[in-house]
């Protein structure tokens, strides 16, 4: 079986490593100087060398060759996704006090640390307060936020970067060449960008491609498309373009053809992220799509959501009239019915009035002719303060008649707006901007769609039909 690409291709030394040279470069004086510490962190995200640097690490620091096949007993690998009890590392406590077999130091690699559970990180706390002079730890995680604050103060910590595209595409570019394998400058491109800025990631999908191409053929920019199953290039373009230019009928249809051929709401949503991360500027009218785009992939209706969140723009500054309710075709027939009573019993002038009162209890309860926009809200929650503005990004919100609904997500945002200045300040916003004292109701939820607008969705994607629930009880 022949060994993976990414296996193959590992760092051996401190000066093989490509792109931490912020890290390494310490690294290298701390053993050329003898000033190792007894501690190291290593923070970052997956895939950009921590592991394979504390490796080389525990190796360089006792002077010796590192290879896929080294194994000694005075380098002990724990994982603390498994290993993350009191016990495991009480037991560490006690080996580490043996000195070590034939290395000068006894180095411990603790992957995944943030793994290990409050009583163990309290035990290890105390090895790493006193630790013998012939212990060094390195610790690698991918999220320190989890790591207490006293273990984090007694460690080194050094943080790796995430993979820039171009050391992606010169390591990979190195790695083609060494495997004989044909592919082109646009092609290694597309790798990295799908890569997460992880190394390992992209030899990887390299080693994968290299497995769907005969030989002699080039791994190309189609062949990358299929295998991963991504949108064309000019598909995702005609999508950015569409938005721009708010063409809602266009959208529509792109996403229909883009669901047709097979393609994964998430990674469309990915796909237009990352362009309009990659080039700002000339998407900037898109800006405003990435967090309902980014939303995508933990939404139960994903098709949906990326609908939406790509027609966000077409909608900002149109207010479509709701569909009349039963209950509203039938308050209609009552009014008419009402005023052909009156038109055969009434002098002409008490018709006119009557009519009067009708249209002006109709424009009340219609509330404020006013489009209501819940951006406008925002924006002008700056001036409020901070606390307010930031609540009120979290939210969303919808009129009904004189009331304006504000969905607030959660109980934490809700009690937070019924606070007496957050309230107070929000009816300013309201009368200064509406010119309307509205009733405000605070769910502390987000909105659901209704069966209209379910079916609403589902016709413009293709399918689906509207059923009448108004009958069942």
């Amino acid at each position: 079986m022949g060994l993976a690409l990414y296996r193959k291709y590992r760092s051996r030394t401190l000066d093989d490593i490509v792109g931490q040279e912020h890290v390494t470069t310490v690294l290298r004086r701390a053993i050329d100087t003898d000033r190792v510490a007894h501690a190291y962190l290593f923070t970052g995200p997956r895939g950009v060398g921590k592991t394979s640097i504390a490796r080389i690490l525990a190796h360089e620091i006792n002077h010796l060759e590192y290879t896929d096949e080294s194994s000694h007993l005075d380098i002990i690998e724990i994982d603390a996704a498994s290993n993350n009890g009191v016990d495991d590392i009480r037991d560490l406590r006690e080996k580490v006090q043996i000195a070590p077999s034939s290395a000068s130091k006894k180095v411990y690699i603790i992957d995944e640390v943030h793994m290990l559970s409050k009583a163990a990180f309290n035990a290890l706390l105390k090895t790493l307060e006193e630790p013998p002079a012939h212990v060094v730890f390195i610790l690698a995680t991918t999220d320190a936020d989890k790591l207490p604050m006293t273990i984090i103060s007694r460690t080194q910590r050094h943080s790796f970067r995430r993979a820039s595209t171009e050391n992606i595409v010169k390591n990979l570019a190195v790695i083609a060449k060494k495997e004989s394998l044909l592919i082109d400058s646009d092609a290694l491109e597309l790798i990295a960008e799908h890569s997460d800025g992880s190394y390992r990631d992209s030899v990887s999908l390299l080693d994968q491609l290299a497995n769907t191409v005969e030989n002699g053929n080039a791994i190309t920019v189609a062949t990358i498309t299929d295998s991963l199953g991504l949108a064309p290039s000019d598909q995702i373009e005609q999508l950015l373009q569409a938005m721009l230019a708010k063409d809602f009928d266009m959208l529509v249809s792109l996403l229909r053809n883009s669901t047709n051929q097979g393609i994964q709401p998430s990674i469309v949503a990915s796909q237009l992220i990352a362009r309009i991360v990659a080039e700002p500027q000339k998407y900037a009218g898109a800006l405003d799509t990435v967090n309902g785009l980014m939303a995508v992939r933990q939404s139960s209706l994903p098709d949906a959501a990326l609908l939406v969140a790509v027609t966000k723009s077409t909608q900002q500054n149109e207010t479509p009239a709701p569909k009349p309710t039963v209950a509203a075709k039938k308050s209609v027939a009552a009014i008419v019915a009402l005023e052909q009573k009156a038109i055969e019993e009434k002098p002409i002038d008490d018709i006119v009035s009557s009519a009067a009162q009708t249209m002006a209890k109709s424009v009340i309860a219609t509330g404020p002719a006013k489009a209501f926009d819940w951006q406008l809200v925002i924006d002008a929650a700056k001036d409020e303060g901070i606390g307010l503005h930031s609540v009120a990004t979290k939210c969303s919100a919808e009129l009904r008649g004189n009331t304006l609904v504000i969905y607030a997500k959660t109980e934490f945002y809700k009690k937070k707006l019924e606070t007496t200045r957050m309230s107070q300040s929000m009816h300013t916003i309201l009368k200064n901007h509406f010119d309307t004292e509205f009733e405000i109701e605070i769910i502390p939820g987000s909105k659901e769609l209704d069966n209209s607008q379910l079916a609403h969705v589902a016709a413009m994607m293709g399918g689906g039909e509207e059923v009448d629930v108004s009958s069942v009880v």
